[in-house]
């Protein structure tokens, strides 16, 4: 699964429909292994995007679990963790060079 993709089943506050639209545009560009279509290519891509979020709203909708919601905060926590301990927290320098920007 794309990196990008993250879980959005059982969050709080909800998942939003342009959370779901990135998720499924991500998915399209994977798939179809390009970031951007030519314009050949790009009503095919788009109804592509348009069908996948609309299939994930109601996947979402449909759901049902007896675990209490995530919470956003906490999850980006974690992955920020994980990030850290996979590739290094970023030095001083780097952070507030990109404060500065």
């Amino acid at each position: 699964m794309c990196r990008n993709i993250r879980p959005l089943h059982n969050l709080e506050p909800a998942t939003t429909p342009q959370e779901v639209h990135d998720a499924a545009l991500q998915y399209v560009r994977k798939v179809a292994g390009m970031t951007k279509p030519s314009r050949a290519n790009q009503e095919a891509f788009d109804r592509a995007v348009a069908e996948i979020a609309h299939v994930t709203e109601h996947l979402l909708a449909d759901l049902v679990t007896s675990a209490p919601p995530k919470d956003r905060e906490v999850e980006a926590a974690r992955r920020r963790a994980r990030s850290a301990a996979r590739y290094g927290a970023p030095s001083s320098a780097a952070t507030e060079a990109a404060a500065a920007v």
